[in-house]
């Protein structure tokens, strides 16, 4: 007689399972915009969502505990005058979040801890370099500031975000649309999918595709047969690829090995209602009490719903083969060690006592005057009419006094919302 042996492996009893009502979030006007974006993008303090807006494109920022029905009048982050595309935050400050949008801009903005009165209008930057709409963003894993941006234009450009300009241009790389960008863990290399149906593997600071055709695959498995659009999240410590579907109900995931037939399916996970997009949580934003492995916030027609996957574990205690050191938020790198050719790995935390988000870290963005390299144009005025040192520290102050009203504002805003919180207590207590 044969006996079936069955594969030993960690993750084959995984599971996953939603959370209770009251912590999913409602009454969300999720974006209709047919695009092939998640419209879904969280970390560790804060849940973004691309939603529907009038005259111009908005997604909204809520923080991770503001959970059950989301107030219709809610401050959004608005400034694009065309519909949002694609949301990212940045791994290397939890309160910058950069978007794009089919108005061919991408806009770099510093949310606050706490909830604004008013829309936010006024991103941190503004990155112009596409002729076409912008629909895909990811940021450098290892590098600060660096972030990659691809078009409808079939142009990539990384841009440095600190100096709002371009630190590269890739426009003779692809000749149809890209479909998706993603970095290796050290950012050397990046991968693309194309509507010409090829991967390419790319140096994006020699402007080579080093890899393009993969012709004889070393696997082949039929991982989904649905119409709708594929959002592939893959996950290293655990080398399991979860596999969502827009459209769909279910998130169906596979562990990748080493050994033949390398590719093994695990589970499924089904729900009542399609999803129309998915957002995934960094590995630092996971509760490791619970030996929660992956996060993802599934996002319907009018709610986002957070899924949990589990590994039963007996033991309380902290589990180190779950939970390797793990990328932290702190960056490895400068933008311009980078692109002088310098490499380094992430920078990892331990899990262990779990993770505490940092507070908020103002981005600093610093432009060069392109004045300074520009001859002037016309006659040249007195010095009598212009004392250039005057303008220059009056200038100065200017900016100062900007500042200081900037911080102003923000204080009074975040006084207002705790005043309107305690008077709604105050009111729910005397109902």
């Amino acid at each position: 007689m044969s006996r079936r042996v069955v594969r030993q492996s960690k993750f084959r009893h995984v599971f996953g399972q939603p959370v209770k009502a009251d912590q999913m979030y409602e009454d969300i006007r999720v974006s209709k915009v047919t695009w092939d974006s998640g419209f879904c993008a969280v970390n560790p303090k804060f849940v973004a969502i691309i939603v529907e807006s009038g005259g111009g494109g908005a997604f909204m920022v809520l923080p991770l505990h503001k959970t059950g029905r989301v107030d219709k009048n809610i401050p959004l982050v608005t400034g694009h005058t065309a519909p949002v595309l694609d949301i990212d935050w940045c791994p290397h400050n939890d309160n910058v979040i950069a978007s794009a949008s089919e108005d061919t801009t991408v806009m770099v903005w510093q949310i606050p801890d706490y909830i604004p009165t008013r829309n936010m209008t006024e991103p941190v930057v503004t990155l112009e370099g596409h002729s076409k709409r912008v629909g895909i963003l990811t940021w450098h894993p290892t590098a600060r500031n660096i972030l990659l941006s691809a078009g409808g234009d079939n142009v990539l450009i990384l841009w440095n975000v600190g100096t709002g300009e371009a630190l590269l241009t890739l426009d003779d790389l692809h000749s149809d649309l890209i479909y998706n960008v993603c970095w290796n863990s050290n950012g050397s290399l990046l991968v693309t999918t194309c509507k010409d149906k090829r991967l390419r593997i790319i140096d994006p600071r020699k402007r080579l595709v080093v890899a393009k055709n993969f012709e004889e695959p070393i696997a082949l498995q039929e991982m989904d047969t649905s119409n709708g659009v594929l959002l592939p999240f893959y996950d290293p410590d655990s080398s399991i690829v979860y596999l969502c579907g827009k459209g769909d109900s279910s998130i169906r995931y596979f562990e990748i090995t080493d050994e033949a037939p390398y590719v093994h399916y695990l589970s499924t996970y089904s729900s009542k209602e399609p999803q129309r997009g998915m957002g995934y949580m960094p590995k630092r934003g996971l509760d490791v009490s619970k030996c929660e492995i992956a996060r993802f916030y599934k996002l319907h027609e009018r709610k986002c719903e957070p899924i949990t996957m589990t590994v039963p574990r007996k033991s309380d205690l902290f589990q180190d083969d779950l939970y390797p050191d793990t990328p932290g938020p702190e960056p490895a790198l400068e933008a311009d060690e980078w692109l002088s050719g310098k490499d380094a790995e992430p920078v990892l935390i331990s899990l262990r006592d779990g993770y505490v988000p940092v507070k908020n870290r103002e981005l600093k963005v610093t432009k060069k005057n392109i004045l300074d390299s520009r001859p002037p144009i016309g006659p040249r005025r007195s010095q009598s009419t212009c004392d250039t040192n005057f303008s220059h520290s009056a200038f100065e102050e200017l900016l100062e006094e900007i500042k200081s009203l900037r911080q102003t504002v923000q204080a009074h805003e975040k006084r207002i919302s705790d005043l309107e919180n305690k008077l709604c207590q105050f009111t729910n207590g005397t109902d």
